[in-house]
Formats: structure tokens, sequence, C-alpha cells
């Protein structure tokens, strides 16, 4: 309930306690956590073996620079990503879960971020070696704008969209 008495969305519509509230909402975080954390572990496992291919001495000192600021990225987020569930672990029981589970959250959007910077990255990368420097500049520009708009411009139209939308519990 809100400080004005006007219940929250959450109460009229879920009729769930503030505990279960949160419960609910660290659970459907760590559903979502688990679905990126395989796929940067599995870009972090690409990103540890180009340095061992042949073709990659070919890439030159800017190539090796945007190689290394990617395989950073993908390393931060991977840890980033991971973090919630350690504090979780290490607060476990001491009834903080709401502080953990905001923290988590932002963690999640950081990790996201890092994620999505690391992929422009990437593919900027990727296509510089296959169709040259310019084919790179312009795949990082053109991703860049796609991360953006997956990132924030959509969620919030939905957010805007489904405002007023209320809950039908099936």
């Amino acid at each position: 309930m809100h400080a004005d008495g006007v219940p929250e969305r959450n109460e009229t519509e879920r009729n769930e306690t503030e505990a279960q509230r949160i419960d609910r909402n660290w659970i459907e975080l760590l559903q979502e956590l688990r679905i990126v954390q395989t796929g940067g572990q599995v870009l972090t496992g690409f990103l540890l073996v180009v340095p061992f291919q042949d073709r990659f001495a070919e890439i030159g000192g800017g190539g090796r620079a945007l190689y290394l600021g990617v395989l950073t990225l993908v390393l931060a987020a991977t840890v980033v990503l991971l973090s919630p569930v350690m504090i979780h672990r290490a607060v476990f029981r001491s009834h903080r879960k709401d502080r953990v589970l905001r923290l988590s959250a932002t963690l999640a959007r950081v990790g996201l971020a890092l994620l999505a910077v690391a992929m422009v990255g990437l593919g900027a990368l990727i296509f510089s070696l296959v169709v040259g420097t310019a084919g790179g500049v312009a795949a990082g520009a053109v991703l860049a704008v796609f991360v953006v708009v997956m990132l924030f411009v959509v969620p919030a139209r939905v957010r805007r969209q489904h405002a007023s939308t209320t809950y039908v519990a099936s």
C-alpha cells in the first residue's frame, strides 16, 4: 500500500503480500538472468578462443584493440550478471531480499547494457574482418541503433501502452 493509502497495483490484481511479490519478482529476475547468462557465457567462450586462430594474426592494431574492448565488456557483463546470485547467497536469510531484488534488478540492466555494447563491437569487428573497415563501421552503427531501439524505445512504448491495462489472473 502506498503512503497515501491507495493499494498498489499488485495488491488489487494479484492478491499477494509484499513478501510474496518480492519472492515472485526475484524468481522472475532469476529466470531472465539464466537466459542471458547462457548467451553471455557462449559469447565469452567464443571470444576466448579467437586469439588462438590462425587468422587472428592478420588483425591490425585497431582490430586487436576492438577485440580486447569487446572481450573486456563481455567478461564484465558475465561478472555483473552473476553477481545477483552471489549477493543473494551472501545475505541469505537476513530478511534483506527487497534490497537484494532492487540491487539485482539494477545489476541486470547494467549487465544487459554491457552485453549489448559488446555485441555491437563484436558485430563491427567481424564485419571489418570480412568486408573491410568501412563495412565494420557501418555494421557497428546499424547495430548500435538497433540496440537502442530494442533496449530503450520498445520497452518505453510497451510501458506507455500498457500502463493502464489491468491484470487478469487466469
